[in-house]
């Protein structure tokens, strides 16, 4: 009686869920399970990049249906396959009216040109480049295209890089608010808004190094691509800012012309019967298998973007966008990739900008354990390899990494804002009350910290900077002065951290991919298995809802039983995603009834 009644109690939650909490999931996934429309014979892709762009896929599916977004890797990886897809003909690029990080638009740029020289023209069409702290990435990224257009007086204003910063020293010394906080050492200047009214000489020279690095790299890409002088564009580009006209005049662009007229122009050169197909749906079309390229063996992919934190991912909200690695999902992916067979190496993208030392050694501790089983790891770096974001590389086989990556920052920052003095001010006393050691209560809000507990905070900083010297001395294979030389908390990006031999090679995802192929000795085209921490659409459902496995099971057979087609893709196309995170692999999809 009592499974009994166990059984119809989950046969009756999952009833209710399946009629009222979930009808806007279904509709959504069994929009996807239907797929996408065949491909024609000659099709021109338009890519938007004016939508929301990250590095990497979310690892849980239902954040997609909250928002419309692409990530580099994935439009990446469509644009190599269609490098060559005999049935693409062309792509349409649709640029953003802002800036883009500059390590996305170098990573596209790479894709641009590797599709171009594989005989496939790229046009980009853009209705504005406007002032903003990077939109130079956005008008380098156009200008690796065939031909460039822009929207009839349309403004580009891609004069150079700027960036701000907020410093809140005077108002939290007229409110009160002591800032406690301890850097190692002054170049770590994430918390010198804190701490100062200005930028203190460390932070300026910081700041003007790494944005003349980019500035550079940008101008210089641009120029290689549109075959002029650099010092010819970068006066060019700094006489602005111009409408469309005159930017053609300048031979800034190639076209003024509607998106409409890019079009035609491209569906011309693509030839008579082509037809325009969204990006999107040419990223959903299944790949065809190819034992061939499958047979010499697999790389791992795993990705890893946002702060990093220690702990797995409960999906808390997992409609919402944002990224985070977390330790144990990440750790596990390299535990995973070091006792599959078929793995040879491990390629590692990494985009953080830093986040808790604990989190990022337990990281580490899997990239030693893969190489330990011979898998060669390479990090391939995005926008940011910075901090914890450098620690969790610094032991790798070999780094590739953006000329415009942010990287290393080898340093460590803490403390807190002690609000007793503040809030005495309104009336509001804070009392602490402790038992235990004199450094209990260290990190009371109601007052600064003792010369004892600084003393006392300092000696761990100490230790957590000493140990992140360490890593990167083992890993790089310097000394751990000159380590120290070059740590300080400074922010490098990819070129000059290849000078510094903070990294191995200059390149992308796909040069990473290469020098993983070499490492590990493997003859052809090697298959990229992803590996990344994510969920089934099955798990993040549930993970959502907060039911049980049971439950969910029960939604299932109440789908079947109540015979909707709609309702059994999308547990058709939940099986399939469940099978291919157990590691099968799906060969085709299963025909929707």
């Amino acid at each position: 009686m009592k499974h009994f009644l166990i059984t119809m109690a989950g046969v009756f939650a999952g009833l209710v869920i399946f009629m009222i909490g979930i009808p806007f999931v279904l509709v959504a996934m069994a929009a996807g399970a239907a797929g996408p429309a065949p491909l024609p014979a000659h099709a021109v892709l338009q890519l938007d990049l004016r939508e929301t762009i990250t590095d990497q896929d979310p690892g849980n599916p239902l954040v997609s249906l909250g928002r419309r977004s692409l990530s580099v890797m994935s439009v990446i990886e469509a644009l190599k396959r269609a490098e060559t897809d005999g049935r693409v003909r062309g792509v349409l690029v649709r640029l953003p009216e802002g800036g883009m990080e500059p390590g996305a638009a170098d990573e596209l740029r790479l894709a641009f040109l590797r599709l171009r020289a594989a005989g496939k023209p790229v046009f980009a069409h853009s209705q504005g480049v406007y002032p903003s702290a990077m939109a130079l990435m956005t008008y380098m990224l156009g200008a690796s295209a065939d031909e460039l257009w822009m929207q009839p007086g349309a403004a580009l204003q891609a004069t150079g890089i700027s960036t701000e910063d907020v410093f809140l020293k005077r108002f939290f010394d007229k409110y009160g608010v002591v800032t406690d906080f301890e850097q190692r050492y002054e170049y770590k200047n994430a918390v010198n808004g804190y701490l100062n009214d200005d930028y203190t000489a460390a932070h300026k020279e910081s700041q003007l190094s790494w944005m003349t690095s980019v500035y550079e790299s940008a101008i210089n890409s641009a120029a290689r691509d549109r075959k002029q002088a650099p010092a010819a564009l970068r006066a060019n580009l700094e006489a602005g800012p111009y409408v469309a006209e005159q930017a053609r005049a300048n031979g800034l662009i190639d076209k003024v012309g509607q998106v409409r007229e890019a079009e035609q122009a491209l569906l011309k050169r693509a030839g008579d019967d082509a037809e325009m197909v969204d990006f999107g749906d040419y990223q959903r079309a299944r790949k065809e298998r190819d034992h061939a390229i499958r047979s010499v063996g697999s790389i791992a992919v795993i990705e890893a973007e946002g702060p990093i934190v220690t702990g797995r991912d409960g999906g808390a909200n997992p409609f919402q966008g944002g990224s985070t690695v977390y330790s144990d999902d990440v750790s596990e992916a390299f535990y995973d990739a070091a006792k599959a067979k078929d793995v040879k190496a491990i390629v590692f993208r990494v985009n953080s900008p830093g986040g808790s030392d604990t989190a990022s050694e337990q990281i580490l501790a899997g990239v030693r354990a893969a190489k330990a089983a011979g898998k060669p790891v390479v990090v391939s770096m995005g926008t940011y390899g910075a901090s914890g974001g450098y620690w969790i590389a610094s032991e790798a086989t070999s780094i590739v990494a953006e000329p415009t990556t942010l990287t290393g920052s080898i340093g460590v920052f803490g403390g807190k804002f002690a609000l007793g003095p503040a809030l005495a001010r309104y009336g509001v006393d804070v009392r602490e009350t402790q038992v235990g050691g004199a450094y209990a209560d260290a990190f009371s809000m109601g007052k600064p910290f003792t010369p004892d507990d600084r003393a006392a905070f300092a000696g761990w900083m100490d230790r957590i900077y000493d140990n992140f010297v360490a890593r990167v001395a083992e890993g790089r294979k310097l000394t751990p002065e000159r380590v120290r030389e070059i740590a300080k908390g400074r922010v490098w990006t990819g070129a000059q951290a290849h000078e510094l031999g903070l990294v191995d090679h200059v390149g992308g995802f796909y040069e990473a991919v290469e020098q993983a192929r070499i490492l590990a000795k493997l003859e052809g085209v090697p298959h990229l298995k992803r590996m990344s921490p994510s969920a089934s659409p099955l798990e993040a459902l549930q993970q959502a809802l907060g039911v049980s496995a049971t439950s969910m099971r029960t939604l299932a057979a109440a789908a079947w039983v109540m015979g909707d087609p709609k309702a059994q893709a999308v547990m058709d196309e939940l099986a399939s995603a469940r099978m291919r995170s157990q590691g099968a692999l799906v060969l085709a999809p299963i025909p929707v009834r």
